[in-house]
């Protein structure tokens, strides 16, 4: 292997880079663009909850309860109707994602110790949005109880603390930006199948042909160039996540960076196995799209936990890259991990990129 060679083949991708616009906003911009877009597309988390509220007790108690809930601004109350029916047709209109209802008798069976039941009513069309609902008012509920605890009223003789350790807040953006941004870096690895298709396309493998390049030598300067612009990316879409959706870091950046790379280079790996036996670029961007990226926000954690069901659905989670970065991008952002704790996913990363790049020499014919 002539190290002169590989380098030329780094500089001719570069120069390529460089002046092709359509390749540099995929290998450098792309991720951060796209991981700004996806995050809010992808984001699970209910900004406000609107309420209407049926006071039936008109109690300065069910007063101070109505106060403490909209105390934060989370919640909003939009109406206060006096009957069921009222409540009902704002629910359908889709006014208010729910209806809480306080009972009569609510001020005097507290005062008395006793349980005083209020009645929350969600439309529940939105599975994701009622779920937070209603842990939202329940978790209200609770500290409105304890709060009259401290006033003689009790509903409940035992109160329940919880506590969120990486993401106190419990939002899911914190959780899905990091995860995100493991799916958008495939975009790099996407860019070199590109690249090695265009060559067969426009002829100018043709002329690599008839040089002494080498297969490995060829190869390696590709991924060499890509890997450098990508880490770029990865740059890009780690200022996002830490300075726009101000999700915290808490782990080492050169750890990240380095990780980065080993992702990167797994994921070009499988790149070039797909480009090596395709064409033409449409090909190589629906086998690269329909093999690792679309199946990456489905099948790799990133919005339910891995399926353990069968053997097979694991083995197709822990054979996609994005699975492995996936965690390890989690890890360090909210964990602050260091490189002990994530020695499994980054070895499945390495052996991945190691695996796919031999394969891909050896399968390497310089002919059309």
């Amino acid at each position: 292997m002539s190290l002169h060679r590989t380098l030329a083949i780094v500089r001719k991708e570069f120069h390529h880079i460089r002046r092709d616009l359509r390749t540099l906003f995929l290998v450098t911009l792309s991720p951060a663009f796209l991981l700004f877009v996806l995050s809010y597309v992808f984001s699970l988390d209910v900004e406000q909850i609107v309420l209407a509220a049926v006071d039936l007790d008109h109690s300065p108690l069910s007063r101070r309860y109505l106060a403490f809930l909209i105390s934060d601004g989370e919640i909003r109350l939009a109406e206060q109707p006096q009957r069921y029916e009222e409540a009902e047709s704002l629910l359908l209109a889709g006014l208010v994602d729910g209806v809480l209802v306080i009972p009569h008798g609510f001020d005097q069976r507290l005062r008395r110790g006793e349980d005083a039941p209020v009645q929350l009513l969600i439309e529940g069309m939105d599975p994701i949005a009622a779920g937070q609902t209603l842990s939202s008012l329940s978790a209200r509920t609770q500290a409105f109880t304890a709060k009259m605890g401290t006033q003689g009223l009790h509903l409940t003789p035992l109160q329940v603390e919880s506590r969120l350790w990486y993401n106190p807040a419990s939002k899911a953006l914190i959780s899905m930006v990091p995860g995100l941004a493991a799916i958008v870096l495939v975009l790099p690895a996407l860019a070199l199948a590109l690249a090695l298709t265009r060559e067969k396309e426009t002829g100018t493998f043709e002329g690599l042909i008839a040089t002494p390049l080498r297969g490995m030598e060829y190869l390696a300067g590709k991924v060499v160039a890509y890997l450098i612009s990508g880490l770029v990316g990865a740059v890009l879409a780690w200022l996002v996540a830490t300075l726009w959706f101000r999700v915290p870091f808490r782990g080492d950046f050169r750890l990240f960076l380095l990780l980065a790379a080993v992702y990167l280079v797994a994921s070009m790996g499988l790149s070039l196995l797909v480009a090596n036996f395709v064409a033409s670029q449409q090909t190589a961007m629906f086998v690269v799209l329909m093999a690792f990226f679309v199946p990456s926000f489905f099948l790799t954690g990133l919005i339910q936990p891995l399926s353990t069901r069968s053997l097979a659905s694991r083995l197709i989670a822990y054979a996609l890259p994005t699975t492995h970065f996936i965690a390890i991008n989690r890890s360090l952002f909210l964990k602050g991990v260091g490189l002990e704790g994530l020695l499994f996913p980054a070895l499945a990363l390495v052996a991945m990129g190691a695996g796919g790049f031999v394969l891909s020499v050896l399968l390497f014919r310089k002919r059309l």
